[in-house]
């Protein structure tokens, strides 16, 4: 599966995988799959989806490796102890394939595409901040994500920004100021089992600045309350009896 997305991120050209994702949607809407997207848009515990969203940031920002840089999964479970389990995206200059072990119960709060702007020191405004993140968001190229083989619709329908700005520490107010921007998917607990969730998108932002034209591939292998094992059966030949 992620070779095949990233072959098609290779070879389309503008817009061309968000009308692909729209086409195969349309294909699929009588399946069972597509009728059943655990998509949300509802608060989890109290807490909108721009509120998780700010959570993601100040978790990934905390962590002594970015969770967005992790090859193979190695760093999936790391402070993960809240009803939303956080996946990761990549900076996007590789491609991972990860796989990861979910507790049952849990939502989980994709990043398909987005940015997130701090303020220089001495500098905090706002609005500002909010302008320079919406920068790329504005010029989505294409978005694509598949679960378990099925597209989840079109993406331009998951744009989430942040509620203004935010601390990265809420209990300091002198700690670094932040205003994100994005394409997320917050997916409702998914079925006990094995799942492939896949990902591609890309910016393509005019005028040529930072991550103006970033592209995203990456790929998660869940498996949900843990990992089925295989166990192998040895056939035993029945002991006959002496005569």
């Amino acid at each position: 599966m992620h070779e095949r997305l990233q072959a098609r991120l290779a070879g389309v050209g503008r817009g061309v995988l968000t009308a692909l994702a729209m086409t195969m949607t349309a294909a699929n809407a009588g399946s069972p799959q597509a009728e059943a997207a655990p998509i949300t848009r509802a608060a989890v515990q109290g807490t909108t989806l721009a509120g998780w969203t700010e959570q993601w940031w100040r978790w990934a920002a905390a962590r002594p490796i970015a969770p967005y840089m992790d090859p193979d999964g190695r760093l999936c479970d790391i402070d993960q102890d809240g009803p939303v389990w956080f996946l990761a995206g990549t900076n996007g200059r590789f491609q991972p394939r990860r796989e990861c072990v979910v507790p049952e119960g849990k939502h989980l709060l994709l990043p398909i595409i987005n940015m997130v702007i701090f303020a220089s020191p001495g500098r905090g405004e706002c609005t500002a901040l909010q302008a320079r993140a919406a920068v790329n968001n504005e010029h989505l190229l294409s978005a694509v994500v598949l679960l378990d083989g099925q597209p989840l619709g079109d993406m331009r329908a998951h744009r989430v920004s942040s509620n203004g700005c935010f601390r990265l520490d809420p209990e300091d107010d002198t700690s670094a100021l932040a205003a994100a921007d994005g394409y997320w998917l917050m997916l409702t607990p998914l079925p006990r089992g094995r799942h492939t969730l896949s990902v591609g998108a890309n910016y393509g932002a005019p005028d040529g600045k930072a991550y103006s034209t970033m592209k995203q591939t990456f790929e998660y292998v869940l498996h949900v309350g843990g990992r089925s094992q295989m166990v192998q059966v040895e056939r035993v030949q029945p002991v006959r009896a002496a005569p």
